[in-house]
Parts: structure tokens; sequence; C-alpha cells
């Protein structure tokens, strides 16, 4: 391609569609193909799936699983998890099968406050202003009433606002700092819409505050924004048993495995390099419950992420210890989930997931995705410090494997009872399926 394109937005999906067949591809009535049949056959399903962002020309499918058996505060829980990586649903159903005989998870919502902010720029005497905010704070609250009445009916709203000196980090930068309780919705356009009126609140009053000068009362006001980093919004996932209680086929000495699991997490609180790939493996299953139920997890990630930092350097999310002949294993994340407004009201998909969690509240829906964070780094640090993690995640990358060849029934039933009892690699198996099919 070598010319822009005008008016893109604006072409029927056909035409984009067209337009980028034509451009990109050798084969463009393969390309078209492709895009069409990920669509859905129910037209008025499909328009609503188009409009949930722009430009849509197919949908993009992630395999939709479901972990069961997650014993959660003396209740049993199957949790959707929506992921393409091989290996998590099953890791995360495993640890859930195991605690569930060891007193199951526990989960604990510690707080709900989320965070957003005006950033402004003041020139002036920062004493004056320190007085002109405590003189206006009423005015915050009270004209933003329209926005947020129907969520003080629910019981929330703004909860405080602060005024912050950032001078030292940049010249003239102060905040509006304000924090808020969203019940069950995630807040975003909420809290956007509060901050917004703050803003030309703090710019109406200072135009008539008597004690500034001209240029004091040009406030600017750069940009008003929720903040992804909540910090008091955080959720506990933890399980704990006698450490002769955590024997089984892959444990048969208990101590030793929990003196081991404890030491891997150590190494995870002081060694960034593996506390990102700890971590990481925490997301797997944080990331595929957020996605299913409508939630965005890429502000999860970034939250908890920045968490992760927060004092200083990058580190392991969760902690395990044993005391007194008890084996501890825990978290605490930051999470700020919704379960009404958005995709939960929308996409069919959600709704479903949402109802086979039983239609959680918000901090419900917050134990499920610090519990499933959990399971998820337990299945894989008994593993790595057990049998491996490549032994049980490669056996379940062989049907991905299998697939990108195109195996067929015959080839797949010779090719995993060899693999029963070999090592299981992508080298190995392609190799494999070329002498079977030389022998064939």
């Amino acid at each position: 391609m070598s010319n822009a394109v005008a008016g893109f937005s604006k072409l029927s999906k056909e035409e984009k569609i067209n337009w980028i067949a034509k451009e990109y591809f050798s084969n463009p009535e393969e390309a078209i193909s492709i895009l069409k049949n990920y669509w859905n056959a129910d037209e008025k399903l499909q328009k609503l799936h188009d409009e949930f962002i722009e430009n849509t020309i197919s949908n993009f499918y992630i395999p939709l699983g479901v972990a069961p058996n997650f014993l959660i505060n003396s209740k049993y829980s199957s949790i959707p998890m929506a992921i393409e990586e091989s290996s998590v649903v099953a890791a995360a159903s495993k640890s859930a099968k195991f605690w569930s005989t060891r007193g199951g998870f526990k989960a604990t919502v510690i707080d709900t406050e989320k965070i957003g902010q005006v950033h402004f720029i003041f020139k002036g005497d920062e004493s004056k202003l320190e007085l002109f905010f405590t003189q206006i704070k009423n005015k915050f609250f009270t004209n933003t009433e329209s926005i947020t009445k129907n969520m003080q009916k629910r019981g929330g709203g703004i909860l405080d606002i602060a005024l912050n000196d950032k001078t030292n980090l940049l010249p003239n930068y102060f905040q509006l700092h304000a924090t808020f309780d969203t019940k069950d919705s995630m807040g975003a356009n909420f809290i956007n819409s509060c901050l917004e009126q703050f803003a030309k609140t703090l710019k109406e009053e200072a135009q008539v505050y008597d004690l500034f000068t001209e240029e004091e009362k040009d406030i600017e006001v750069v940009m008003s924004i929720l903040s992804n980093y909540v910090p008091n919004c955080i959720v506990r996932a933890e399980v704990s048993c006698p450490v002769d209680d955590l024997v089984e086929k892959h444990i048969p000495n208990p101590k030793a495995f929990a003196e081991r699991f404890v030491r891997a997490v150590q190494i995870a609180e002081v060694e960034p390099f593996r506390a990102v790939t700890h971590n990481k493996g925490i997301m797997n299953g944080i990331d595929a419950v957020v996605l299913a139920t409508g939630n965005d997890f890429r502000a999860v990630e970034a939250g908890i992420h920045a968490y992760a930092s927060r004092n200083g350097n990058y580190t392991s999310l969760s902690h395990a210890k044993i005391e007194n002949g008890i084996f501890n294993f825990w978290l605490e994340v930051p999470l700020a989930l919704g379960t009404v407004g958005g995709l939960t009201s929308l996409h069919p998909l959600v709704k479903l997931c949402l109802e086979m969690l039983e239609n959680p509240s918000a901090k419900e829906l917050m134990q499920f995705v610090a519990v499933a964070g959990l399971a998820q780094n337990f299945a894989a640090l008994r593993s790595l410090t057990t049998t491996g993690i490549q032994d049980g995640h490669m056996k379940m990358h062989l049907n991905n494997i299998l697939n990108q060849f195109d195996a067929n029934d015959e080839e797949r039933l010779l090719i995993r009872k060899h693999f029963k009892h070999h090592v299981v690699s992508h080298s190995a198996v392609v190799e494999y399926i070329e002498i079977l099919r030389r022998q064939i």
C-alpha cells in the first residue's frame, strides 16, 4: 500500500473488507472467506458485536472454558475463563480440586476505594491555593449532585477530595485527588464525569476568587481522568492446611515440598526477573475471569503490576509461609471490577458467565478473580517444584501442534500413545509426524 485511505470509517462493513482484501492479501477471496466465516449467523447478534468497537470486520474468537470444583468461603462454584493459552484452565481446575479437600479457598475484600484525579497547573502562592481549596471544597460535591444522585442511592458516590501539591515533581503541578465508591459498577464513566465537573468548578471559582492575582486565577487544567492504580481496592485470597495434608501422588514428602514451595515464592519476592514470570502466571487466572465477565483486563493488568512495584522494586504478588506446622499461601491484589453496566449488560456470553457465577456483586466477583489467580499460581509452583513446568504444559500443548499439522484421527491416536512415554516438544512431535507419514 503506497497511499493513505480516505474515509475508511464511512465505508460499509463489506466495503472495508473488500478494500483490505485487495490492498493486503495475495488471495483476496480467501481472506474475505476467512473473515466472513467468523461472522455470527444471527444478524442481530452480529450487529451487536459489530457495534462494540469501530471499523469492525469480523469476530476474533477466544476459547471460553470452565474450571469447576472451586470451594470458596465454604461454597462450591464453577469459574468461567476466557483464554487462548493451553493448560491454564486445566491447572486452575486441578488446584480447585486439590484445595477442595483441604478446606478450600478463603477470600476477603479489604476495601473498594477507587481513584480519579484532576491534573492542573497553578502559578502563584501555594498557601492561597490551599485556602481557596478549603473554601470551595463543598462546591465540588454540590456541583456534581446531578451526576452522583443515582450512585448515592446505591450507597456509593464521592468519598473525599484532596488537594495534592506535586511541585517537587513538576513545576506548578497540582492535583485534585478524589476517591470514590462505585458499588457494583466499574465506574469509569461515573468517575470521569465527576472529575470533569470538578475541573469546571475549579476554573470557574478561581476566576471570582478575590485573593488570587490575575495570573493565579488562570488555572490550567491539563486533564481529568480516573486512575487504574487502585491500591485501596484490595481483595485477599488464601489457602492453608497442615503441612502433612499436602501429601498426594506427586508430593510424597509434604514437608520437603512445602519448604521448597515457600523458597520458590521467596525467590519471586526478591528477584524481579522471576517475579515478572511468577506474576504473569497469576494473571493467567485473573485475566481469564476478568475477560469472561466483561471487565477491562488491561486496566486490571496495569493496576496490579503497579501494585507489585509499590515499594520501589517489582516483587511477587503472592506469599507463602510455614508456621506451627501449617502451610499458608495467599495473595492480595487491587481489582476494580463491575457487574453492571458496559459489556456486562450487552454481551450475551458475559451475561451467561455472570449467571454461572450466580450474578455476583462487584465484591463477590473480586473474590472469584483473586481466587483464580491464586489457584493458577499454586498449580504453576507445584509443577515447578515437583515434576517441572514443561511436563504438563507440553502435553496440553500437544493438541495445538497436531492441529497445526492437520493430523488425522489415526495419526493423533498413534502420536498420543507415543508421547505417553516420551518427552513432548515441538521438534519431537514434528519429527514423529514425519516418521509416521513416511511409513504410511
